[in-house]
């Protein structure tokens, strides 16, 4: 079994960095390069916390299924940070379980317990999940309608708050920089975020679609919408900017700055997620802060209750609340 003083040799830090950044410890100041190789490295050595399992439920598979690749996980900690709640969770009730990405074949899940399903899903491939187990939690993903429990955040007042600032700090001219996902059987998936921003803004008589840039959750898309803000929009650039992601908000942010558009005065930004790099980019981010560790901790506990009931349980969701942190990138 793989250990921190393992991880710590290959990727070339010390075991006291290794430890806190697998425990997302937000006052360690590192490079998001260093980050990366780490948490790659503790995938690659497939590490397990050594934490004592409890016996009773040693029993008991869950299957983490991941509707990203690997790499793009580590692009974009949220996801991430979900699934490291998921597995901590798992450890401490003592149940085994094995990790599915994107690119990996469902054939592997065939003798579990239980999944977590992390992301978004088609209706055919939750069909193809209810084949492997019918005791499925999903995180990120509204799954009543195929009557499956599932947690997520607060999108609704997410998004209301962060209209309500920029609103209070004089700024009714926002716009939205958006990533667009897709199922592995190629279904596109809208964002809750997009509908609610929508509705909430034209109830105010203040949306213009022409504020609206839909990309990658990525900061090279990031980049390259900003980048298309500034060149079609000139001088009628919004005055703010909600960006779905720290990532898109991080490429954004280095668009502006290239072209001297100052942050926050011209522009204020708020992204979505508050990953441990939101507060160490330049301006600080401001940010959505999302408590993706215990959203994995409560599919856990949700898949447990599922898995121990003496007769099928009706779907539930559960929704976590989230908080806007202010920083620098925004008045």
């Amino acid at each position: 079994m793989a250990t921190i003083k393992d991880i710590a040799n290959l990727a070339g830090v010390s075991p006291a960095t290794v430890s806190r950044v697998l425990n997302y410890d937000e006052t360690l100041s590192v490079s998001e390069k260093t980050r990366k190789k780490i948490l790659l490295t503790a995938e690659k050595l497939e590490y397990r916390n050594n934490r004592k399992k409890n016996s009773k439920n040693k029993a008991i598979k869950i299957a983490i299924v991941q509707w990203c690749t690997q790499e793009e996980e580590l692009n974009d900690l949220y996801y991430f940070s979900i699934r490291n709640g998921v597995e901590k969770q798992c450890t401490e009730l003592g149940y085994s379980f094995v990790r599915v990405f994107y690119n990996d074949s469902l054939d592997k899940i065939q003798r579990v317990d239980g999944i977590i399903a992390i992301g978004k899903y088609s209706a055919a491939e939750i069909k193809n999940f209810e084949k492997i187990s019918p005791n499925i939690v999903f995180i990120d993903q509204d799954t009543l309608l195929y009557n499956h429990t599932c947690v997520l955040p607060d999108f609704q007042n997410s998004v209301i708050n962060v209209i309500n600032h920029f609103i209070e700090c004089n700024q009714k001219k926002i716009g939205l920089l958006i990533g667009k996902g897709s199922t592995k059987d190629g279904q596109e998936m809208s964002d809750d975020r997009f509908h609610i921003f929508e509705n909430y803004m034209r109830d105010r008589k203040l949306y213009n679609s022409d504020y609206i840039f839909i990309g990658k959750f990525s900061a090279d898309s990031g980049y390259q919408m900003a980048q298309k803000a500034i060149s079609q929009l000139g001088e009628k650039l919004p005055q703010a900017f909600f960006a779905a992601s720290d990532a898109i908000a991080i490429g954004a942010v280095k668009a502006f700055q290239e072209t001297n558009i100052n942050i926050p005065k011209r522009v204020s930004i708020i992204s979505f997620n508050d990953t441990s790099i939101a507060k160490y980019t330049y301006p600080a981010l401001s940010s959505i802060k999302v408590y993706t560790e215990e959203m994995g901790i409560e599919a856990v506990n949700k898949i447990q209750t599922i898995i121990s009931a003496a007769k099928p349980r009706p779907a539930e969701k559960t929704i976590i609340k989230t908080d806007l942190v202010i920083r620098d990138s925004s008045l």
